[in-house]
C-alpha cells in the first residue's frame, strides 16, 4: 500500500493546529493523504459514511486517526467512545493529539482503547519532533489492522 493510499483522519477544529500539524507533516515528507474534519460529528460522518460523506466507500478506513478532545458538537471522549462501541471502528488506530495534560482525559482515552495519547507541544520545533516520531511509528513500522471486508 502507497502512503498515497494511506489516509489519515485529522480531526482538528483550530485552523493554526490544523496548519501546525500540516505543516510538520509535510516538513517530515509524510505524504499520506490527509483529510481533515473539523467536529465530533463530522469524524462520525466520514468514518460511517453518513452526511455529506454518504457516497463515501466505509470500507476505506483510514490507517490513523489523529483525534482532538476539545472539539465542537461531539467532544473527543464521546466520538471516541461511539468509535470503540461499534465493530467497524472497533480496532482504527486512534493517537489522541491534544492540548490537554489533564489526568481524568488521559485516564478516559486509554479506558477507551485509545492507541495512544501525545499532547501537542507549543514549541513548533518540538512539536514537529512530535510529529515525526508519530508519522514514523503509525505510518511505516505499525502494522494497521487488515481492512475491513463487506
Amino acid at each position: 500500500m502507497a502512503a498515497k493510499d494511506k489516509i489519515v483522519l485529522l480531526v482538528e477544529d483550530n485552523p493554526d493546529d490544523e496548519e501546525l500539524t500540516l505543516r510538520a507533516l509535510r516538513k517530515n515528507h509524510i505524504t499520506n493523504e490527509i483529510i481533515v474534519v473539523r467536529d465530533g460529528a463530522e469524524t462520525l460522518d466520514y468514518l460511517f459514511a453518513e452526511g455529506k460523506y454518504s457516497g463515501r466507500d466505509a470500507r476505506l478506513m483510514p490507517v490513523l486517526v489523529l483525534l482532538d478532545l476539545k472539539i465542537p458538537k461531539i467532544d473527543g471522549i464521546e466520538v471516541l467512545k461511539r468509535l470503540r462501541a461499534d465493530p467497524r471502528t472497533k480496532v482504527l488506530p486512534i493517537v489522541i493529539l491534544t492540548t490537554s495534560n489533564e489526568e481524568k482525559d488521559i485516564l478516559q482515552s486509554y479506558n477507551l482503547n485509545a492507541n495512544s495519547f501525545v499532547r501537542k507541544p507549543v514549541d513548533f520545533d518540538e512539536f514537529t519532533e512530535a510529529v515525526k516520531n508519530l508519522g514514523l511509528y503509525w505510518l511505516l513500522i505499525n502494522q494497521p489492522p487488515p481492512p475491513r471486508m463487506g
